[in-house]
């Protein structure tokens, strides 16, 4: 497949009324979403057609309220300015990742941005491991709810009488 750069190239125009800028905005909504599936097989993107769907309809709906035409038309220039841009391949994969961020791929932070993120993040790990164990063994002796119990006091909990059995 050979790439022509003027291929996707859109002259840069003002729309002459609101009527104009919303079909130029749906035209180009068409053309992202149209264009999904060379997209994905491009960048050999990990991730369903559904999801980069949904992606750029939340890029689109992000800018919904704006209410100035000339904004909306630095917009519309910006879109097919990307657009282009990734059709014509001058993106690397790592950049078309970095849209997707947010969803699930190799999780959604690598470290923590502060120390409080990080407090949370391994809590919740404590957490999910008490429900595992919960799920895995029956507790007797307490409520259902005594084995959710942070870090150390889960070994103190189990010295004071709550008695965890394998789940039959």
């Amino acid at each position: 497949m050979s790439i022509t750069p003027t291929k996707y190239a859109i002259t840069t125009r003002q729309s002459a009324n609101w009527d104009d800028a919303k079909r130029r905005v749906f035209a180009l909504y068409r053309r992202w979403l149209r264009s999904t599936p060379e997209m994905q097989s491009m960048y050999s993107l990990p991730l369903p057609i559904s999801v980069i769907r949904t992606r750029i309809r939340q890029e689109f709906e992000r800018n919904r309220f704006v209410n100035k035409l000339n904004v909306v038309d630095v917009l519309l220039t910006k879109g097919h300015a990307d657009y282009q841009e990734t059709m014509n391949f001058w993106r690397q994969t790592t950049h078309m990742m970095s849209y997707f961020n947010e969803e699930s791929f190799r999780g959604a932070k690598r470290l923590p941005s502060s120390f409080i993120d990080g407090f949370l993040q391994v809590s919740l790990y404590i957490q999910l491991s008490c429900l595992l164990v919960m799920t895995m063994f029956r507790c007797v002796g307490s409520s259902q709810y005594s084995c959710l119990i942070l870090g150390s006091q889960l070994r103190r909990a189990i010295t004071k009488g709550i008695s965890c059995q394998p789940f039959r």
